[in-house]
């Protein structure tokens, strides 16, 4: 019996985290990073095998953020589950601090893969799965996905190639909070219907609401049940999950919280600290 309740106040703790960071650096991107919350924290605290005493761990699952953009619910993750100490999330996209405005793998325990340019991050994990593959390995790949992401060309052939080779031990998650930097994302470049273009490139398809673990956890056994095709999880999210004045408004994309909206943004998460 997974414990919902923890997990639900570890969902609070990195809200909280991801509002405060972003607001000490003055920019970075709230919307898609609190819609992400509850994939990431399921993914981290109780599906996959790591180790953060040992992050290089040969056998450890990987996880990618392609929409590299909402780095600052990964490193919240990441500081939480205790890959570095917290401290390091008041560096956010500061000059010569660990955590800079996208992923680096090369700078950051825990980053499997540097990511930003979209579409590049889910290719990258598919390239992971299929070396996993070829070794044996018990090791599985996860990425997230934004949904305006998924309107790169490179997403498309990376499915492609997911799905030809069969890359079962690879699991996709699709933020689909139907909204991007310059508005809905039905307007901008609709990419439905996505469970149906999904399936027609050869992929095992799930819909979820995104926010219910309930929902979450009974996707990933589903996935892991599955043989020779990748998982795409399209996941029904609101943008700015969490703080009521920053849900379901393309404005909070990459828009970073004043004094005042930081103010009530903790207020409405429970509080500035909870250590």
């Amino acid at each position: 019996m997974r414990d919902h309740k923890g997990l639900n106040e570890i969902t609070r703790i990195i809200r909280r985290d991801i509002v405060s960071m972003i607001h000490g650096a003055k920019s970075g991107h709230p919307g898609g990073s609190l819609s992400a919350v509850e994939i990431l924290t399921a993914l981290y605290f109780d599906e996959m095998n790591v180790d953060p005493e040992n992050p290089k761990m040969e056998d450890r699952d990987r996880f990618v953020l392609s929409k590299g953009h909402a780095a600052p619910v990964l490193y919240s993750v990441l500081a939480n589950k205790g890959y570095f100490d917290k401290e390091e999330l008041k560096g956010l996209r500061k000059i010569g601090r660990m955590l800079q405005g996208h992923p680096d793998m090369k700078g950051t325990p825990g980053v499997e893969m540097s990511t930003g340019s979209l579409g590049q991050g889910f290719s990258a994990a598919c390239g992971m799965a299929m070396a996993s593959k070829l070794d044996n390995a018990p090791w599985k790949v996860y990425t997230l996905l934004g949904d305006g992401e998924v309107q790169e060309g490179i997403v498309w052939e990376a499915a492609m190639s997911a799905a030809h080779y069969k890359l079962d031990n690879m699991v996709a998650f699709l933020d689909y909070n139907g909204l991007q930097i310059d508005g809905d994302v039905s307007k901008v470049m609709n990419i439905g219907p996505i469970v149906d273009k999904f399936k027609a490139f050869g992929w095992n398809v799930i819909e979820i609401d995104g926010h219910d673990f309930d929902q979450i956890f009974a996707a990933l056994d589903m996935a892991r049940e599955t043989v020779e095709k990748p998982t795409m999880v399209v996941a029904k999210t609101i943008k700015g999950k969490g703080v009521s004045f920053m849900e379901d408004q393309a404005g909070w994309h990459g828009s970073a919280p004043s004094d005042s909206d930081l103010e009530i943004a903790l207020k409405e998460l429970g509080g500035v600290d909870n250590e």
